[in-house]
């Protein structure tokens, strides 16, 4: 499944070229998060290359001007709720340009971790450094939730830790936790541009104990870990929670996020289930990372 969340987290269209879209917008009745969750979820089994949301509208993208609208339509027809569809042809432009004009600036995280372009030229430096080439994949640190896990990972020791971050995106997460001190990181991801950035940006910034893999929880094997990360939606993080708990060692910690404060009971009671001990949140624009460990 793809990730989504607004901009300028997720303009996914392909950068440095020049390309036409169509945009699809999808009004929902009731306009829920659940119901957006719900919504991308599906529609992610679709040839979309991108998702954006509006207050006010779900965004899909679609390369080129010839759009199945049938399948769509039959796609949306089956959701327990109303939507309503529209579709605009996006004009010829370069993404790339689109991207360094107006979305992806240079990022302090924590106040020790900057996060930046190889085009970026004008920066302050900072105790950390990653340089990320953004292309098509989630995660340029920008959006609430990788920072705030991002400022958890910099209050922690990590040495000679496992660590697994799942859903990595570009590989923010695992590759801090690699400058902190972790012994290894299996960095995993759904998104096949998401699982070739994080290839890319662990070889630019020479990471060498970072391995990713493409797929999702399920390809997790025997082996576990001491610190998880996960950054997705509620709902995959609910489904996949059993399997992050078969993983994680004894006194190991887990860091959910990628969801609301309102989602938080749902997602204690998940992890409570399962033997796992609440220890503590962090918000930040009713962007909740949820921590739990396990006994």
């Amino acid at each position: 499944m793809l990730n989504y969340k607004s901009k300028p987290e997720n303009w996914n269209l392909k950068l440095g070229t020049k390309m036409i879209y169509t945009q699809i917008s999808f009004k929902i009745f009731p306009d829920t998060q659940e119901n957006r969750e719900i919504l991308v979820a599906l529609l992610s089994e679709l040839p979309f290359e991108s998702f954006d949301e509006t207050p006010e509208t779900i965004l899909g993208y679609l390369p080129g001007e010839s759009v199945n609208l049938t399948e769509i339509t039959e796609v949306v027809s089956a959701m327990p709720f109303s939507v309503q569809i529209a579709s605009e042809l996006i004009p010829d432009q370069n993404w790339n340009e689109v991207w360094e004009k107006n979305y992806f600036k240079p990022l302090l995280i924590g106040g020790r971790c900057l996060v930046r372009a190889p085009f970026h030229t004008e920066y302050e430096p900072a105790e950390f450094e990653l340089v990320i080439e953004p292309k098509m994949a989630f995660g340029t640190g920008n959006h609430e939730t990788t920072t705030l896990v991002g400022e958890q990972i910099l209050d922690m020791d990590l040495t000679g830790k496992t660590v697994l971050d799942m859903g990595c995106g570009t590989g923010i997460l695992g590759m801090l936790a690699s400058l902190k001190g972790a012994k290894s990181v299996i960095a995993i991801d759904i998104d096949r541009w998401s699982f070739e950035s994080t290839l890319e940006n662990a070889s630019l910034n020479k990471i060498n104990n970072l391995e990713a893999r493409l797929g999702d929880a399920g390809i997790l094997g025997k082996e576990t870990f001491d610190v998880i990360f996960a950054n997705i939606h509620k709902n995959v993080i609910l489904n996949d929670l059993p399997v992050y708990e078969s993983v994680l060692n004894s006194e190991g910690k887990l860091w959910l996020s990628g969801f609301y404060t309102q989602n938080m009971p749902d997602v204690k009671a998940k992890a409570e289930s399962l033997g796992l001990k609440e220890s503590g949140f962090q918000e930040k624009n009713n962007w909740v990372v949820f921590s739990f460990e396990k006994p």
